[in-house]
């Protein structure tokens, strides 16, 4: 095997691949990344349960394959001197050497028939999704995904098919139980039928980086076990959480009647600032509303008080209600428009959190005692 590649290509790829493989492993090539030089070079890495392949364009000498550790080959690679890199293996494969400048490593291969592939198997829906469309169903949700290993079943994204207003929608829905976010798109004709799955969080996150710098399209592939989201080059293989996400739809409540509207920024602001002295485990804050007027009260014995008022639309009874600040912030950040909606019910019943005209994100907060 004997490739040329530019170091910002390889660097690149390299930093998608190396945060998913582990430095030491009881199995030794799972801490190495494989290279397949073909008609392109095809980078890939594996955790076992979650795999990425990314496909480079490179000078290809000699066509082969080996794998290479991983951090160390990363740690070089982005040290060495801009331009042009060669990679030649040794004639009996157990060494490559790579060059750059006047510099020259030599790291140790491992044989790339040890190298696991996860076989994707049937997967029988097969779809694509715009960029956008992908990038906002994980953006407006993945904040709200559980990190409990005991709820292994809440650690990820449920996507699934649902109807909505005569229309089938795809909807990802993520829950830790203090709060849960669900956002819909339009569901491709080809994902009609298709089982609910669970995207892992470690998928979920290394996906998004994934596509941060693409305006792809991208192709799902989904099974009751697996599914595969290809796009510019890049394919990510995982396995399905197994297990069943709890029916959300019960903790959404249907008859909260108390609506207060507010600026998203200035709201968002405000409970920023008053969080400030409340107590660092809960970091909880107090709502208070009466007409027109939201007044946020915290405290705490060795922070000190704060409090602020608002101008708001509310006309309904008053009421004091407490929450999480940070949850309150996370979901603020997600508000697109200008104005969300709290819809109450009372101090102890979860509150429902939109924009003011849209439903395509829906947000769900359970209150605090305070």
């Amino acid at each position: 095997m004997h490739i040329t590649i530019e170091k910002p290509v390889f660097v690149k790829a390299l930093s998608h691949l190396y945060r998913i493989v582990e430095k030491k492993s009881t199995i030794a090539v799972l801490s190495n990344v494989k290279l397949e030089a073909g008609k392109t070079l095809a980078l890939a890495a594996t955790s076992v349960d979650l795999e990425i392949v990314e496909e480079l364009d490179a000078e290809i000498s000699e066509k082969g394959s080996t794998t290479l550790p991983a951090h160390v080959l990363y740690d070089i690679v982005k040290k060495l001197p801009d331009g042009k890199i060669s990679m030649k293996s040794s004639p009996d494969g157990s060494k490559m050497v790579i060059r750059a400048g006047a510099a020259e490593f030599t790291l140790p291969t491992l044989p790339v028939d040890d190298f696991p592939v996860m076989a994707a198997g049937s997967m029988p829906f097969k779809f694509t999704l715009p960029v956008d469309d992908m990038v906002r169903l994980i953006d407006r949700t993945k904040f709200a995904m559980s990190v409990e290993e005991a709820r292994y079943f809440l650690n990820g994204i449920f996507l699934h098919v649902v109807e909505k207003a005569g229309k089938e929608i795809l909807r990802a829905v993520a829950t830790d139980g203090h709060r849960l976010a669900q956002f819909d798109v339009a569901s491709p004709k080809d994902a009609k039928g298709m089982p609910g799955i669970i995207v892992p969080r470690k998928v979920i996150n290394e996906l998004r980086s994934l596509l941060e710098d693409t305006s792809a399209d991208v192709k799902c592939e989904v099974s009751e076990t697996k599914a595969r989201f290809s796009f510019a080059g890049v394919t990510v293989t995982s396995k399905l959480i197994d297990g069943k996400f709890p029916d959300y739809e019960k903790v959404i409540p249907t008859n909260n009647d108390r609506v207060l509207e507010v600026d998203c920024k200035a709201f968002a602001e405000a409970v920023d600032r008053v969080s400030s002295v409340s107590f660092e485990k809960s970091r909880s804050i107090k709502l208070v509303l009466g007409k027109n007027k939201l007044t946020l009260l915290a405290s705490a014995p060795d922070s000190g008080s704060a409090v602020e008022d608002l101008e708001v639309g509310y006309s309904a009874e008053p009421m004091e209600v407490g929450f999480n600040s940070r949850y309150l912030l996370d979901i603020a950040g997600q508000i697109e428009g200008k104005f969300m909606k709290l819809t109450l019910a009372d101090a102890s019943n979860p509150a429902i959190i939109t924009e003011i005209d849209s439903t395509q994100a829906v947000f769900v907060l359970m209150p605090m005692r305070i």
